[in-house]
């Protein structure tokens, strides 16, 4: 909904480093990566750090 409110706003999934390693380390995951359809921002839980802003 917000990106039919504001075109140029760039929506991102957070998740943990831990999910990101298991899920976009498959050939599902990567394809998702390649074709720029997914917006990620990988941070560890336990630090509470950003650790990837993958646009």
């Amino acid at each position: 909904m917000l990106t039919r409110l504001e075109r140029d706003r760039r929506l991102y999934l957070a998740i943990r480093q831990e999910t990101y390693s298991e899920l976009f380390q498959e050939p599902i995951g990567k394809i998702l990566l390649e074709n720029q359809r997914l917006c990620l921002l990988v941070f560890d839980s336990k630090r509470e750090v950003i650790l990837q802003w993958i646009p």
